[in-house]
């Protein structure tokens, strides 16, 4: 069974740090493309960021570039968002997705996680 767990979300002030984990299982981690996306209240979910089974390319969102970096761990099984200078308008629950390439459109991804909310005051 396939399973994405994802922790790191809470409550930050603006301008605050946060770095979320997705740990992985149930398939082989290293062979596939980890994705992030985020969905606040109201609107549709949205592509945040993305990279390849080796961790280079990677693809950001206009509005996360420059704040947010996606890594992987390929021996823990787990991939990260560091996310720096967090801003109001980055609040939403923050999901974590699976899938064969590296890809802005969500429905290449076929294995998610249950998602972490983040909450950035202001």
């Amino acid at each position: 069974q396939v399973q994405l767990v994802e922790s790191g979300g809470g409550l930050v002030q603006a301008g605050g740090s946060l770095r979320l984990s997705c740990a992985a299982s149930g398939l082989p981690f290293g062979n596939s493309a980890m994705g992030w996306f985020r969905q606040s209240p109201g609107k549709e979910r949205d592509f945040v960021a993305a990279m390849s089974w080796s961790g280079s390319p990677t693809s950001y969102a206009d509005s996360v570039k420059g704040r947010f970096t996606i890594s992987r761990d390929n021996a823990k099984n787990t991939a990260y968002l560091q996310m720096n200078s967090l801003k109001p308008e980055d609040t939403a629950v923050y999901y974590c997705a699976r899938g064969p390439k590296l890809t802005w459109s969500q429905d290449d991804y076929a294995y998610w996680g249950q998602g972490t909310q983040v909450t950035v005051s202001s």
